[in-house]
């Protein structure tokens, strides 16, 4: 949470958009309390774990990622390399909008973008192993797309504190690659509903 100014999330209803299994929700939710949260996902598989593993906590789990039903309700949104994989981002930026309250904030976090040296490479690994269509989008084409939808947008490299890992056999091509890679490619979008 160092990376965001909202911590103190008590009377918060929070949204995370590309949940998986839930882990993020409830992380957040023992590093700060929120008072509800909703986890969305394609993957019905994924869907069902996060449900198996979030015990009483206040979160529901959802595969509908149009969010009906959900207007204006959530103070604060989420997603973590998602961005890049949804076809039709226009769509995802007016739906996460409509869904906000105002004055609501969604972070959005990607290193998977045509500025990063490594997205030639990367573009192939991604399209081969999640067998989705890749989406060739800059960072400036994701700030005008959510301008575009009405929200205020900043940005900032999302930085590292920690050590980088070594994976012999990861997505990076070297330890250097790495590094670069967390503190200087890798993006937070803040984009605040006005």
């Amino acid at each position: 949470m160092g990376l965001v100014p909202e911590n103190e999330l008590t009377d918060t209803k929070v949204l995370d958009f590309g949940c998986n299994q839930g882990g993020f929700l409830r992380l957040l939710n023992q590093i700060s309390p929120f008072r509800e949260a909703l986890g969305v996902d394609i993957a019905c598989q994924s869907i069902e774990e996060a449900n198996r593993l979030k015990g009483n906590l206040p979160i529901t789990y959802q595969t509908n990622t149009r969010l009906k039903g959900w207007d204006n309700y959530f103070d604060i949104a989420f997603s973590h390399e998602v961005i890049y994989l949804i076809e039709d981002i226009k769509q995802h930026a007016s739906d996460m909008l409509r869904t906000l309250k105002t004055g609501g904030i969604y972070y959005a976090v990607t290193g998977c973008h045509s500025d990063n040296p490594m997205w030639p490479e990367w573009r192939e690994r991604v399209a081969k192993h999640t067998h989705t269509v890749v989406q060739d989008r800059s960072l400036s084409d994701y700030a005008h797309i959510f301008s575009e939808a009405g929200f205020y947008v900043s940005a900032r490299r999302l930085g590292f504190t920690g050590f980088v890992p070594y994976e012999a056999e990861g997505w990076m091509p070297d330890i250097a690659a790495a590094i670069d890679y967390y503190f200087h490619t890798k993006t937070l979008f803040r984009l605040v509903k006005p």
